[in-house]
């Protein structure tokens, strides 16, 4: 599968960004998505992941209340709603594909087979 992130920008502290995931192929609904992002200078690190079926949600405990992760397999894409964004979010956001089989939830980068491109979000103060 094939992963196209996009959504990102520039956006001021307590606005909103939506950023879209489109998988291409037949197969997207195998696939459990998880959404991770890097800031300059750190890791990788866990934002957020659905389950194939879109019936489980796991997300990083300081995000959960502001990110909302949701997906239409009959649209082949996965949202990341972000709400009350505040400067230390500003990363570059990848989403990415854990096979169905595979365990979920799982936080780790590793686990996930294919990846997007990434897509830059920008918070200013």
């Amino acid at each position: 599968v094939q992963l196209q992130a996009s959504g990102g920008g520039l956006v001021q502290a307590g606005g909103s960004l939506r950023l879209s995931c489109v998988a291409s192929g037949r197969t997207f609904s195998s696939y459990n998505i998880g959404w991770f992002r890097q800031a300059p200078g750190k890791e990788r690190e866990f934002v957020t992941a659905i389950a194939w079926s879109g019936g489980s949600t796991d997300y990083a405990g300081s995000l959960k209340g502001r990110f909302t992760i949701a997906r239409d397999n009959a649209k082949n894409t996965v949202w990341l709603q972000m709400n009350s964004l505040k400067p230390e979010d500003t990363a570059v956001y990848y989403c990415a594909a854990n096979p169905r089989g595979g365990i979920f939830p799982t936080r780790t980068p590793a686990t996930y087979a294919f990846w997007g491109q990434g897509t830059l979000v920008t918070v200013s103060s």
